[in-house]
C-alpha cells in the first residue's frame, strides 16, 4: 500500500473515529463514565467452535456497533489492534465488553474471542497542550485487543460487545486486515533505522520550526542518531497539527506526561512527519526511513539499538508505559 493510499483510508476511517473518541463522547454522561465496569472474559463471548464470522453473525443477529479500525500494519504472531466503537448516531460507546474474532477471508474458521480493554487517552491538566484542548475532534478513548493472525493473508473481523445485557455484533468499516509475511515497518527485534531528528539547540530555540503542538513538545534535546545504540529511547514520530486521524495531538500530550516521571529512564525524542511542516511538501525525510505509512507512531528502542516495543495510531500513558519498560528490559 503506498504512503498517499494508506492515509487516504486511515483518514476516512480517523474522521469517523474522531466524531465518536472526540466530540462524540457527548453520548456518555458524567455518571456512565464513573461507574465500574467489571472486565470482561472470554467466557463473556461465544465460543467460536469452528464458526465462521457469517455463522456468528447469523447466530447474534441484528445491526450493533460500528468497529473502526485504528492500526493498519500486521505481521503473523500476535498483534495490537486498536479500534474505536459507536452507535449509529455516532456517539462513543465507552468501557463496554467487546470481543474481536479473525478469521481467513472468504469464509473458514473464526479465531477468538480476543477480548479488548478500553484505554484513556486522558492526561493530567498540566500535559495537556492547546492543541488537543481547542481541538473538539482530539480523540479521548480507544479499545485495544491482542490479535492472534497466525500467517500471512488477509482476514475477517468481526466484533462482539455486550451493550444492555445483550450480545451484539459490531461491524467494522474496514473490509478486513492485511497480514504482511514481513512489513515494511521496523518490528520488535529489529534494528532501528538511525537518523537525525532535529533538536532545538540547532533551530536555534525556534521549535515551531520542528513542532506543530502548541505549546511545542519538550522532546527535543537530543538527537536520535546520537543515543540509539547507546541508551534506551522513546521515539515519536506525530504532527499534532496536521495529523489527519486527529489522533497525534493527545498522544504527544500522554508522551508529555509519561515523560515527566519515565525521563530520568529513557531519552524522549518527538519527530514531526512534514517537511517544513506543510503537507504539500511531502514526507520528512526520517519519516521515510522508517517506511511509516500512518501516523502517529511511537517506538521503544533498548540501549543495544533494537526496537523493544512499537504502538500505532493512539495509545494510552499505561501502552507507553509498558514500552519504556521494554526498552529498559530487553
Amino acid at each position: 500500500m503506498t504512503w498517499r493510499s494508506a492515509k487516504r483510508i486511515l483518514a476516512l476511517a480517523g474522521v469517523v473515529l474522531v466524531v465518536a473518541l472526540g466530540a462524540g463522547c457527548g453520548g456518555v454522561d458524567g455518571d456512565d463514565m464513573a461507574a465500574p465496569v467489571r472486565p470482561a472474559t472470554p467466557a463473556d463471548f461465544p465460543k467460536s467452535k469452528g464458526r465462521s464470522i457469517a455463522d456468528l453473525r447469523k447466530k447474534l443477529g441484528g445491526e450493533g456497533p460500528v468497529l473502526v479500525p485504528a492500526v493498519s500494519q500486521f505481521e503473523p504472531g500476535a498483534n495490537r489492534f486498536g479500534f474505536g466503537l459507536f452507535d449509529r448516531a455516532r456517539a462513543q460507546i465507552a468501557d463496554a465488553p467487546v470481543g474481536i474474532y479473525v478469521a481467513p477471508a472468504g469464509g473458514g474458521p473464526a479465531h477468538g474471542p480476543f477480548v479488548a480493554r478500553y484505554e484513556s487517552l486522558e492526561v493530567k491538566p498540566q500535559f495537556q497542550s492547546r492543541s488537543v484542548s481547542s481541538d473538539p475532534d482530539a480523540a479521548q478513548s480507544l479499545y485495544v485487543a491482542r490479535l492472534d493472525l497466525p500467517r500471512a493473508g488477509r482476514y475477517d473481523i468481526l466484533g462482539v460487545a455486550r451493550l444492555d445485557d445483550r450480545l451484539v455484533t459490531a461491524t467494522a468499516t474496514s473490509a478486513g486486515l492485511t497480514v504482511n509475511a514481513d512489513g515494511a515497518v521496523p518490528e520488535v527485534g529489529e534494528s532501528a533505522p538511525s537518523i537525525h531528528t532535529p533538536t532545538a539547540a540547532e533551530v536555534g530555540g525556534d521549535i515551531r520550526r520542528i513542532d506543530t503542538r502548541e505549546p511545542p513538545s519538550s522532546m527535543h534535546d537530543v538527537n536520535f542518531a546520537d543515543v540509539v545504540g547507546k541508551e534506551p529511547v522513546i521515539l515519536l514520530f506525530a504532527t499534532p497539527e496536521l495529523c489527519q486521524s486527529r489522533v497525534c495531538g493527545p498522544v504527544v500530550d500522554v508522551a508529555e506526561q509519561v515523560k515527566a516521571s519515565r525521563g530520568g529512564d529513557v531519552k524522549f525524542v518527538h519527530q514531526e512527519i512534514y517537511n517544513d511542516n506543510e503537507v504539500d511538501k511531502g514526507f520528512r525525510p526520517q519519516v521515510l526511513s522508517w517506511k511509516l505509512p500512518t501516523e502517529p507512531w511511537a517506538f521503544a528502542v533498548d540501549r543495544s539499538g533494537k526496537v523493544a516495543a512499537r504502538l500505532e495510531g493512539a495509545f494510552s500513558a499505561t501502552e507507553l508505559e509498558r514500552a519504556v519498560n521494554a526498552a529498559l528490559r530487553r
